[in-house]
Order: structure tokens, then C-alpha cells, then sequence
């Protein structure tokens, strides 16, 4: 018995990194999946592979005609939408406030808080007549603190997200859906090359580096990996979260709980030394 099984959930952003991961754990577990994506090749060889459980459909979270018809295709095949993991993201402008041209920021909000926005638009009245439904976010951790992205849009974009998220769920709580989003932390993905300039082949290559350079991020001496969020997304789909709603799980490592224990205590050593203190 799987914890997914007999459950239908689209993810969206399907196709790489943490969506991808995402999507094989569901369908491991037992869930029918539609993967959303603007990337069909890849969308297409992903359905493929994991067999007939999981269906690819063409769309780009930025155009609510294209969120309807992935929530519509869901429906209309399996008669139901039990959750939506609305995971779709991309790399917004990076520099300072001075430096951001206004039409880069427009298609980051677009993306990153539009798609979540679309995403819940049309699969609530769907959930709502069922009475059941889990809607997942992809927030980040630097939707929680300053300095954790490249990107000040980023940042509030998330931030827009996890409060999106809450006041969601306090609406949709009382037809028995939940709302919860998870902000990861410092994961090895290609999103970071992506938003330093590299195509999005190229970055995928890349996340070997990414993992090398994210392992001392936090006080868990390793990268974050798609899994670790994936698991997580798990959880919150199945009946063991049926209970939790308005809630952001934080997935991180420990990395923004507070201070290294370790430059905690270098740095006590370094005042004592100041005052003398043997």
C-alpha cells in the first residue's frame, strides 16, 4: 500500500529539479499524476518513463487558460483532484533595487506568485465540492529572512506566496481542503545557475557544483537535495497531514534557525581573549 494510493495530484514545474523528484515519489506512492511543464520534450520522456500512472500536459503557470486546462484534464480523466502541488518557479532579476528594468520583475511575480495564485483559483472550487483537497506552495527561505536569494523579487515574490498560503487556508479550511506551503532551503538545483546567466541545459549540468558549494549552508553538513523537499510534499498530500493547514514548512537544514554553533563559540573565544579571560 502506497501513502499516495488512489490520490490525483498535479505538479506543476514537473520536469527538473524539486518537481521532478516530486513526481516520481508520487507516483511511487502510489498517486495519478499530471505533470505540468513548458517543456514537452522533457515532460513528455518523464510520462514515459514512469509508465501510464503519470500524463504530461504543455503549460506555462504565467497564463491562467493554460492553468484551467491542466486542472480540467486532471478532472476530466480521473474525475477528481485530491492535491495540487503548485511548484513552478524560475530565477528572478538579480542586482540592486536601483538596477532591477520593471519588466524583469513582472515576469517573476507572473511566475513565481501568479502561478500559485492560479493554481489555487481553479483547483479550490473543485476541492471545495468535494470537501477534500491538499494544496501545496513552494515557498523558500528567503521568503523568512533578507539575503538568503540572489533576487530581492524572488524574495517577496516567496513572501508573497507563504501569505498567500495562510489566508487561503483560513477560506478553504472550512470546506475541509488544507493550504500549507514548504520553503526550502539551500537545495542543489539548477535555479541558482539559472539566475547567475546560464541557459537552462547548462545549469542542470551545473548542480554538481551547486551541491558542493551549498553543503556548509547550514548546520546539516550536506546540500539540500529535491528529495529532502519531495518528502515533505509527500506528507502533506497524504491522510498522515490531514490535520495541518495555514501552516509553512520549513525544509532547510537548519539554516536560518540562528547562529552557527561553531562561529557561536569562535566568537565567545575571541571576547575572551579581548578580556583577558584564560
Amino acid at each position: 500500500m502506497g501513502r499516495l494510493d488512489g490520490k490525483v495530484a498535479i505538479v506543476t514545474g514537473g520536469t527538473s529539479g524539486i518537481g521532478r523528484r516530486t513526481v516520481e515519489r508520487y507516483a511511487a506512492e502510489g498517486a495519478l499524476v499530471v505533470v505540468a511543464a513548458r517543456r514537452e520534450a522533457e515532460g513528455q520522456a518523464l510520462a514515459g518513463t514512469l509508465g501510464p500512472r503519470v500524463d504530461f500536459v504543455r503549460a506555462d503557470v504565467a497564463r491562467e487558460a493554460d492553468v484551467k486546462a491542466v486542472i480540467d484534464f486532471a478532472v476530466r480523466k480521473h474525475g477528481r483532484l485530491d492535491c495540487l502541488f503548485n511548484n513552478a518557479g524560475g530565477p528572478g532579476p538579480v542586482g540592486g533595487i536601483e538596477t532591477i528594468p520593471l519588466d524583469a520583475p513582472e515576469r517573476a511575480m507572473a511566475v513565481l506568485f501568479g502561478g500559485v495564485l492560479r493554481g489555487m483559483k481553479h483547483a479550490a472550487p473543485v476541492m471545495m465540492r468535494q470537501r477534500s483537497g491538499s494544496i501545496i506552495n513552494n515557498g523558500s527561505v528567503a521568503a523568512l529572512r533578507a539575503g538568503y536569494s540572489s533576487s530581492m523579487v524572488y524574495s517577496a515574490a516567496k513572501a508573497a506566496v507563504v501569505q498567500l498560503t495562510r489566508v487561503v487556508a483560513m477560506q478553504l479550511g472550512e470546506h475541509n481542503v488544507r493550504v500549507n506551503s514548504i520553503s526550502p532551503g539551500a537545495i542543489a538545483t539548477g535555479i541558482l545557475p539559472k539566475a547567475l546567466g546560464l541557459p537552462t541545459e547548462k545549469a542542470e549540468q551545473a548542480v554538481p557544483v551547486v551541491e558542493k558549494a551549498f553543503a556548509a549552508a547550514q548546520p546539516i553538513p550536506r546540500a539540500g537535495l529535491p528529495d529532502d523537499v519531495a518528502s515533505a510534499a509527500v506528507f502533506l498530500a497524504s491522510d498522515e497531514s490531514s490535520f495541518i493547514t495555514g501552516h509553512d514548512i520549513v525544509v532547510d537544514g537548519g539554516q536560518i534557525a540562528g547562529r552557527f554553533w561553531t562561529a557561536q563559540q569562535e566568537g565567545l573565544d575571541r571576547m575572551r581573549q579581548a578580556f583577558g579571560i584564560r
